[in-house]
């Protein structure tokens, strides 16, 4: 039997949005036929024109706005539109909370399929601008111009800026003067898709406890003229400045960075603190890019975790160890166990970095090293797991609940797949007490959640 689909490509509908999708697009239905429309919101009338076509689904492009939504917003940015850096700029900041606590909502229902648990409302910003830093920009050749700035959504091609609203303003300016050097001295940029050219990426860090700032330039070769202008030029115009680096990378790759740093002024790192902890930056290392919300996302996991100076932690996917770190405050001992063996390196020499004696970090995967520790009679009172996108595998989930810690915390930058994690622990006896939405991001339809779980059968 063929599927009627009421709609055609190419022919325009008016709709109601009843709903928002995963990237924050609105949701609505033609005579009960799902179109996505990025741009609409919730509880708008909207006119669009169908440009693509599924057995189950559609997607519209925003035509005109028919009843607006009362948290409809005018974007800051005048390139929005064009730029994949934010997808939600046009809901008001009030809006974007609701939505990420909706989001959060959506997923523990649907996927976790978990009732009678108290999720409380995003954690939001004072200034939900200006908060990232860290920033890489690429570098191309357009139409005889020089371009730098990001990529537009599912596509390579660079949208040229002279200014982002979430990044720090020291990157602005790095930019500009980065660009008017390479159009100056007919420095080459990179073309990607012939592998040729010179100048690949431009990376700008700021520490915002210590306003210390790194630039980094990221090539295709060692080979690098008019070096010295460029130094000039940066450590004359941009406050703060510590770090100049040349990072090569000489593969045909979509990874921004190579293996090999040449310091071409000042120091090898940067420094920055996340609450009482200092951490030193090098242009590899993986550090949080809202240190303002990181604080409150990890305040958040120790008030969860519960510590009261008697406990043994498992940290899993501990990265650099940040999280070890505020977790060593209150515990007796703390284990952090990461994949990346220079992740491992650098969490050993931040917390010599702080003085903190009582975390041990282990190189391995989660899902084996912490097993080995159990078995060696190693038990933790309480695991903090902070994974990747993709979460946990379910037999870390498993080993961690055979060890029958009072509690887990949980620390995730994907909804969807914590709510199938919480799903498969709470068949293990662990019930999901608590689940805090921070924004980390704003802007973008990203959010971040820490959950509370504790044994809820004997076994």
């Amino acid at each position: 039997m063929k599927i009627q689909i009421p709609v055609e490509k190419n022919k325009d509908y008016d709709i109601e949005i009843t709903g928002m999708g995963h990237e924050g697009e609105g949701v609505g239905k033609f005579e009960g036929f799902t179109i996505f429309v990025p741009g609409a919101l919730l509880g708008e009338a909207v006119r669009i024109k169908v440009v693509k076509v599924s057995k189950n689904y559609a997607y519209g492009k925003l035509l005109e706005v028919l009843r607006p939504s009362e948290y409809r917003s005018n974007p800051v940015c005048s390139i929005y539109k064009k730029c994949g850096g934010c997808q939600i700029q046009h809901l008001s900041y009030e809006g974007q909370l609701r939505f990420k606590t909706q989001k959060v909502k959506d997923v523990v229902d649907r996927i976790g399929k978990i009732k009678d648990v108290e999720i409380h409302d995003t954690l939001g910003m004072k200034e939900p601008y200006r908060y990232r830093n860290k920033v890489q920009l690429p570098v191309g050749y357009v139409d005889n111009q020089v371009h730098i700035g990001f990529y537009a959504p599912r596509s390579h091609d660079i949208v040229p800026m002279e200014s982002c609203h979430i990044q720090d303003s020291a990157a602005d300016e790095v930019m500009k003067l980065t660009k008017e050097w390479i159009v100056r001295h007919k420095v080459e940029p990179y073309n990607e898709e012939q592998h040729s050219g010179l100048i690949r990426h431009i990376m700008i860090r700021r520490a915002f406890k210590t306003d210390e700032v790194m630039v980094v330039i990221v090539t295709k070769h060692r080979d690098l003229p008019y070096k010295e202008e460029l130094i000039d030029t940066l450590v004359k115009n941009i406050k703060g400045i510590k770090s100049i680096i040349q990072n090569i990378n000489h593969k045909k790759t979509n990874v921004i960075l190579g293996l090999e740093n040449i310091t071409l002024w000042g120091s090898d790192t940067i420094s920055d603190y996340i609450g009482e902890f200092k951490f030193n930056i090098s242009p590899l290392s993986f550090f949080q890019v809202n240190p303002v919300q990181t604080e409150i996302l990890y305040g958040k996991a120790l008030e969860y975790a519960g510590l009261t100076g008697k406990e043994t932690v498992f940290d899993a996917y501990c990265g650099t160890g940040t999280i070890s770190l505020f977790l060593s405050k209150k515990a007796k001992k703390v284990y952090g166990v990461e994949i990346v063996p220079e992740a491992i390196e650098n969490a050993k020499a931040n917390a010599k970095e702080n003085g903190v004696n009582n975390a041990e970090f282990i190189v391995g995967e989660s899902e084996t090293v912490i097993p080995e520790l159990i078995n060696k009679g190693i038990k933790a009172d309480v695991v903090v797991v902070d994974p990747p996108r993709k979460g946990c595998e379910k037999s870390l989930l498993e080993a961690i609940a055979n060890m029958k810690p009072e509690r887990i915390v949980y620390v995730s930058c994907d909804p969807s797949t914590l709510a199938r994690d919480l799903g498969i622990l709470q068949e293990l006896g662990y019930k999901t007490k608590e689940v805090q939405p921070v924004d980390m991001f704003p802007q973008t339809a990203h959010v971040e959640v820490v959950t509370l779980l504790t044994r809820s059968i004997a076994t």
